[in-house]
Order: structure tokens, then sequence, then C-alpha cells
């Protein structure tokens, strides 16, 4: 078919032909009732003119077009700028691209790109050659008009994030498996990947109906994700031109995998399996790492490394732990890049319950861990610097103990963590009172507090003494922003921990002092918190007005108890502060201060506090404010502890205490007043009906308050208690993770940027398990979590697939409720580390040559025969509208001589 060929005529609005009937009605009404004494013969002429202009209108509302044959193509090409490719292959695909289009503008073609990595980026009339330095023009058309047509694509959950990259080459320390998501950068973690199925439908999507298409695909043919590219280019319809790229050609060496068993028993020997990747021959150091630790005495050794696949094999074993992650890093002279240099795997150990406990004393102890090491349960010590950070981590615990473990001592990070422990991966929490415990402690509304049985808050005794507080708050305009907020948030929490004997005062400075609220009963909560709201952050910082201001208002307080509460972020301009503090202290107020960030006075703060006779506190993090403000509101008003011997009540009968005599058991010397929950089971009470053991279940998990102590303070006595032991056995028992893995076996898989779990349950007479609900939770590296129902594929068989893009650890939670049986649960974990973009990888020439065969396209075309003409044409619309409405302006004025010149003689 010749180019130009009309080939049909399209009305793109036929709708509108409708109007000739109102037209045909007009024109006749004015043809009947016109007065004009032209002839008869021109009349008709111009009723005639008249119907054809009206139908040329009409015609053009309606849209015709012409529908030409054009054999002109538009070429796009598809310019794969991933991380896996080098230096070499990206000249090699700059050298093809100038010589494919200065091909293309000769054969008259309309050029475009688009570069892809993980996501596709614009389609633009312009490539930017890095030889030039220029934007390089596809054609003459593109110099004149620069065109970006930005294709929005349906959300594809491979391509929606991506992992972090990184690793420090000279440290010695174990690599680190999880990237931390509150210290990652605004931008978020880097988008690294090749994804050649959504670059192909960008592709296409960017293709004119006008144009023969033509996708011109260079790239080294290694995808990642799980998508079928191969599917995608055939839905496409457009034939694909795929022009294939060396792989990586410079020195590189990487750790291709560490693998070893899902799940072995305690101290049984197994391989870890070291596979390492190389395209150059070379010796290299392999450093293998349990946990954070390297494995191995005195300096690595170096071992020689072909070009290929090297596999070495370490002995290794399991003991003390219930979850071990194994990690190896690769180490070469030369080598080019280094975020692929590390993997690890994850063993999970089966045996005794393992149990964290974290005291604010570790020495006091001994008497619980020799105790439950006689109940068969082994506990790992720890002071609160020790408390887990990461949740893989915390997994590889039954239980958790916070035995008199102030708030302060944790960031809101690890309290977070600890409420996903509990919540979604079926852990116990089991908290222990104390002096530093509870409302002592500072954890009053927060998360931990949500988790736990009972509330810090509670009502004052009537015998407990009075408190009268100032808070003295800076408000300078370094407070700005988050700060002063938490700040506020803090303050009325304080005010809402007061009882109505107390009252309390505000007063916030900056380069003076100003009287937020006046020292007054807390019994109106609701003024002094709205007065708390007003303040606002500006001007310098001037502590000493403030301190004068406090110290005056408490001075004619008649409260028993007279505390002040002193937090600042800055430097304070110079005053007399040590002698106000002394001044306090004469007065028998008590003075703490908060030292809120770096750069804050932390020696005089220190020193104030310690001169008038309170506690000193120092927050990294703004976010630590409210627990340091409840602690201390809780401490000074001497109310949150009753220290008068008591025996212990059973307030509800349990199977837990079963076999324990607990109506002989000894006296405690003391107890942290709390309040229990609704929905909590109240089992142990104090003698006045205060609690004492209380539990309930939060999500998955468990979690308890004993609000005496395990030590020699308040528990001395029970420490010689025959069924000490037993009782804590029981209680660690009832609220810990309930691992039973008889009869089960988890195998994780990765494949691409997914994971394959798969299930295999067997009961106890080794028959399959085929219904069962099993349910799976994971929780990734960012700790959101999601919920799966696996699917049962096989006797006794259940399988999930969960997409693992971003790097770090997943961590796995299977629970599966048996038809006449118990229900069981299962941990699991998982580690991802470098992604698939830095791997070595042969070129991917068949799946290349695939792509070219299914569409209808070429393999490895020559640059100079990128745009050879086919047999494919296009309809290219030619609009009709503007020369109907030419042709109607002309009969018009034909129309109107008609009117005013007789033509036709009488």
């Amino acid at each position: 078919m010749q180019e130009g060929v009309i080939q049909s005529i399209a009305w793109m609005e036929p709708t509108w032909w409708w109007l000739l009937f109102p037209a045909a009605i007009i024109l006749a009404f004015f043809y009947l009732r016109s007065l004009s004494d032209f002839p008869p013969v021109q009349r008709r002429v111009s009723l005639v003119l008249r119907s054809i202009i009206a139908l040329l209108l009409v015609a053009s509302i309606c849209g015709p077009v012409v529908m030409r044959s054009s054999q002109r193509q538009r070429i796009l090409f598809a310019i794969d700028d991933s991380k896996s490719l080098d230096t070499a292959a990206r000249q090699t695909r700059d050298r093809f691209l100038r010589e494919a289009v200065t091909a293309a503008e000769s054969a008259g073609a309309e050029v475009r790109f688009m570069n892809f990595d993980r996501n596709p980026g614009v389609v633009s009339t312009t490539w930017d050659d890095p030889e030039s330095g220029d934007d390089t023009p596809a054609s003459a058309e593109a110099k004149a008009n620069t065109e970006v047509t930005a294709v929005v694509l349906p959300s594809d959950p491979d391509t929606q994030s991506g992992p972090k990259t990184g690793l420090d080459p000279k440290t010695q320390s174990g690599p680190k498996t999880q990237p931390d998501p509150t210290t990652q950068s605004d931008d978020g973690p880097e988008l690294v990947g090749t994804n050649l199925a959504a670059a192909l439908r960008t592709a296409v999507a960017a293709m004119p109906p006008s144009r023969v298409p033509r996708v011109v695909l260079l790239s080294d043919g290694n995808p990642t994700g799980n998508e079928d590219v191969v599917a995608t280019a055939d839905r496409g319809g457009v034939p694909v031109w795929t022009v294939p790229l060396p792989v990586r050609q410079e020195p590189e060496v990487q750790m291709t995998s560490v693998t070893a068993p899902s799940q072995v028993r305690q101290g049984e020997p197994f391989f870890v399996t070291v596979t390492v990747t190389s395209n150059v021959d070379g010796d290299a150091f392999i450093d293998l790492y349990r946990g954070d630790i390297r494995i191995g005495d005195g300096p690595p050794k170096t071992v020689p490394i072909k070009a290929g696949e090297n596999v070495f094999r370490f002995k290794q074993n399991v003991r003390g732990k219930r979850q071990e992650s194994f990690a190896a890093r690769v180490r070469m002279d030369g080598d080019t890049l280094l975020d692929n240099n590390e993997a690890s795997s994850v063993v999970y150990a089966s045996g005794r319950p393992r149990v964290l406990l974290v005291d604010l004393d570790p020495e006091q102890t001994d008497s619980m861990r020799w105790a439950l090491d006689e109940q068969s349960i082994d506990v790992e010590v720890r002071p609160p610097e020790g408390i887990p950070t990461q949740l893989d981590e915390l997994q590889g615990y039954e239980c958790l103990i916070l035995s008199n473990v102030p708030a302060t001592a944790m960031t809101m990070r690890q309290m977070d963590l600890i409420r996903l422990y509990v919540q979604d991966l079926g852990g116990g929490l089991i908290m222990i009172g104390g002096d530093q415990s509870f409302g002592l402690g500072g954890y009053y509304r927060t998360q931990i507090e949500e988790i736990l049985p009972v509330r810090s808050n509670f009502e004052k005794e009537r015998e407990k003494p009075s408190l009268a507080m100032m808070l003295v708050i800076d408000k300078s305009g370094s407070m700005g922003g988050e700060k002063i907020e938490l700040a506020k948030d803090a303050a009325r929490a304080a005010v809402e921990l007061l009882g109505p004997r107390d009252s309390l005062g505000v007063i916030a400075f900056d380069g003076s002092a100003y009287m937020i609220s006046e020292l007054t009963s807390t019994s109106n909560k609701g003024a002094i918190a709205d007065a708390i709201s007003t303040i606002e952050a500006s001007g310098g910082t001037n502590m000493y007005p403030a301190m004068v201001d406090a110290l005056d208002a408490l001075r004619s307080a008649s409260a028993k108890l007279k505390h002040v509460i002193l937090m600042t972020d800055g430097v304070s301009s110079p005053g007399d502060f040590e002698g106000a503090a002394s001044e306090m202290s004469a007065s028998r107020i008590t003075l703490s201060t908060v030292a809120l960030g770096q750069g804050s006075s932390e020696a005089l703060l220190e020193d104030l506090a310690r001169v008038g006779g309170g506690r000193y506190y120092f927050c990294d993090d703004p976010q630590s404010v409210p627990q340091v403000f409840a602690k201390e509101t809780v401490e000074a008003s001497q109310s949150a502890i009753n220290e008068l011997p008591f025996t212990p009540q059973v307030v509800r009968p349990t199977s837990v205490l079963e076999g324990l005599e607990m109506e002989y058991s000894p006296l405690l010397l003391g107890y942290v007043v709390t309040r229990p929950k609704p929905t909590s089971e109240f089992i142990l009470a104090s003698e006045s009906g205060d609690p004492l053991l209380v539990w309930w279940r939060y999500g998955l998990g468990m979690t308890v308050a004993f609000t005496s102590d395990a030590k020699n303070r308040w528990a001395g006595e029970w420490l010689a208690w025959p069924d000490f032991g037993p009782f804590w056995a029981q209680v660690i028992r009832h609220a810990m993770r309930k691992q039973d893995n008889r009869g089960v076996y988890v195998d994780v898989s990765r494949q691409g940027e997914r994971t394959k779990i798969t299930m295999d349950s067997v009961d106890e007479n080794g028959q399959f398990i085929d219904q069962a609900e099993t349910l799976l939770t994971v929780i990734d590296p960012n700790l959101d979590r999601q919920k799966i129902t696996m699917q049962s594929v096989a006797p006794g068989r259940f399988e999930a697939t969960i997409p693992t893009p971003e790097r770090g650890s997943y961590h796995l939670d299977l629970a599966q409720k048996r038809i006449g049986g118990e229900p069981s649960r299962t941990s699991r974990g998982i580690t991802v580390g470098y992604p698939d973009e830095y791997r070595l990888l042969p070129q991917g020439t068949e799946l290349l040559k695939q792509i070219a065969e299914t569409s209808g396209g070429r393999f490895d075309p020559q640059a100079d025969r990128i745009a050879e003409a086919d047999q494919r044409t296009a309809r290219d619309p030619v609009p009709l509208w503007p020369w109907l409405l030419m042709s109607a302006l002309g009969l018009f004025i034909a129309d109107v001589a008609l009117r005013r010149v007789e033509v036709f003689g009488g």
C-alpha cells in the first residue's frame, strides 16, 4: 500500500448529526415567511446554499477524520541505565545509540528515548550523550519542540521499594543485616534494580496510533524481580528489537550466598556453606560471623579464589540461643563493587526455653537465674543498656523480663519493638516491680504501658502527703517544632498523674520568665492543660529568673512535698543558678533537671540537681521527655510505693499456681501501687487489695505484671522459699511464646525479590495435617506487618509467597489451628542481603532472543539498519473540519450576495 492512500473516513462525534433536524426546521420557517421580493429561482438557490452551509457546519461539529495509510516510524530506545552495567557496557551502549539515532533520523523516523533501571523514566525527545556533553535532539522537529511524556502505570508491588546498599570494607565488626528505619535519610532507601517488564509497558504506552511503532531495548538481559518479561512483550503488540549489552568486565568478587539449615537442635553440628563468585583469579579473605562476632582466632587467612563459583564449608553449632544469624564477608584486592561482598543466613535452634532478664542491678539477679536454671529455663541477664535494638535479636527469646527498669532507659524504638514482639510475634513480657518500675519508671502513656495489664496512674491514698510542683520549661527558639510539643505533652501528662490534693504551676522562659499557670490545685486539670497548650517557642535562653519565680511560688505553698522540674536544651545567660538551687534546698524544695539534646548545659544542670536534692536526666532524644516528666511526677508524690509487709492473697485460682502452697508463702515487704485494667486477669493481690500478680493476652502474646520485686529489697524472704523457683518458672512458662515444633518443618527460599515459605506438618501419629488454618505474620525491616493465610498445596504442606524487596531482616510467625488439636506456633527469620542487581550474572542472551521472537522484533540488529522498514502501516488521522468550515464560509459569502443583489431577473 502506498504512503498517503486514504483508507477510510471516521466521525469522532457522530451523535451531533441530530442538529440537522432543528436546522432544517429553521431554514424552512424563514424560507416560507420571507418578505424578500427576489425572484423565486433566486430564493430557491439561496435556500440550497443555506442548507449546504448548515450541513457543512453540523458535519464539522461531528469531527470527520480521513484515515490515511502511513509508514512513518516512531522508534523508542529503551535504555538500560541500571547499576549492573559497568563503564565498558555503557560505552558500548552509547556508541550503538549514536549510530542508530543517525540512521533513524536519516530515514525520517520519529525518535524517542527512555532510560530505565528499577523504574522506567520519562519518554523524551532528547538523549544525554556523554561524549558530546549536550542533549542530542532526536530530529529537526525535536529541536524546535522538545516533548517529555510521563506515562503513569498501574502500581506494581515488585517496583515500589528497594533495598538499602552500602558496606564498609574497612571495619572488622559484624555485618549489619538490618537497616535501622529511624536512621535512614529523608529520601528513603535507594531503589536498585532492572525492571524490563515495566520498561516495555511504558514504551508501548508511549506509541501513538499514527506511527509505525518499534521499541529498541538495550540491556544486558538480566532483570530483577519475578515478572514474566516475555509475556509482557507478547501482550504489548509492538515489535521489540533487542540489543545485548556486555555484562560486568571489571574485576569483581561477590558473596553469592550463605546457606545453613533452617532449623537444628541445640548443640547439633551442621555446615554453613559459603559460595563466592568471581570473574578473576586471586587471593581473598573470607570472614565468618556468628551474630556480630567474627568466628576464629587470630587474623583472617587468605584463600585462593578462581574465576567462577567457589564453595567453602564451615562446621558450626548453636548452643544457648534460640535463633542465630551467620554472615560472611569476602575481601579481595582490586574488587570494584563493595555492595555485594556480604550475605547471611538465619538458623533456628530448638531446645530449652530462653529468657532475657534485664535488671538495673544485674548482680542481684543470681537467685532468680539459679532458680530458673533448676527449672530448665535458660536465663540471660543484661543491664538496661543491653535491651535489644533490633527485632531479630529479641526474637531469640521466648520471654522478656524487665526487672526494675525505668522507661527512661529505653528509646521509643525499643519500646515499639517490644510491643511488636508481644503483639505480632507472640512473645511474652513480664514486668517486675521496684523503685524504677511501673509509674516510678515513667511508663505512663508509653507503648509498654499500653500492653501491660495494669495502669501506671492511680488514685493517691488519703494519708499520702500532698505535693506542690512547678514545671520550668525552656521555650526559646531552639525548642521549636517537635521539642516544644513533646514538652507540652509531658507537662499535660504530669497534670494527669497528680491527685486532687496536689497543686501544680507552669513557668516558661526564653530571655524572660512567663507564668503560664499559677500554682493551683490540680482538681481543675482542664484549665492547667489549656494554659500549657498556649506555650510557643521563641527568643533566647535565660533560666535564672524562671528559677527564682518557681522558688517564690513554692515558698508560700502549704504542701508537705515541694518539687521543681527544670528543662532546657541550651546554654543560659549568666545567673546565680547554684544560689537559687541552694535556697530551694534550704526551703525543703527539691529540684530535678533535664538536659535536652547535645549542647545543653549538662555540667551545670547536673550540679543543680545535686545541690537541689533531686535527679538529673540527659535526654538525647526529645521523645523521651514525657517519660522523664512522668517518672519525676510519680517519684515526687511519694505515693507509688507501699512498703508495709503483706502476705499475697489469691484473688482468682488458676492452674498456673497449681502445686504451689501460696497460703504458706513468706511475707513480701513492699510493692508498686498500680491499677488493673478492666479485662485483665487479677490473680494475686496485697492485703489492701492492690494488684500483685496480673496478666492478660495482648495480640498473639501475653504480658504479666508482678508489682513486688524478686530481689532482697522486698522479696528477701521469698528467695529462700522452696516454691520460689517453681513459682517463677510456672509464671514464665505461662507467659512465654509457645514454640511447638514437633512434627513441623519450615523451609524458606528466596527467588528474586519474593520469598517462598513452605510449612510441612504432621501429627503425633505421623499423619499429614490437612485441614488446619495456618496464618503467617510477616514483619519487614521497616516494622510494617501483614498477615497472610497460607494455602494447602499438598497433604500436610502449606505455602505462601511474600515480597521481600528490601534489605534487612524479616520476621515470620506461623500459627496453625488444628481441628481437634492444640494450636501450634513457630517463628522464623530471614535476612535479605544485597539486591540481585549487584550479582555477577552471564549475559541474558536467551531472554533477549525470546523477547524479540515473541514480539516480532529482531535480536542484535546492526545500528545502521535500526530504521529498516517493514510491511506494517499506521492509520494517520487527518481532520477535515477546517476544510468544511472554510467551504461553509465561502458559501455564506455567496448567500449574502444573493440576498443583496438580484441575480436572476424576473
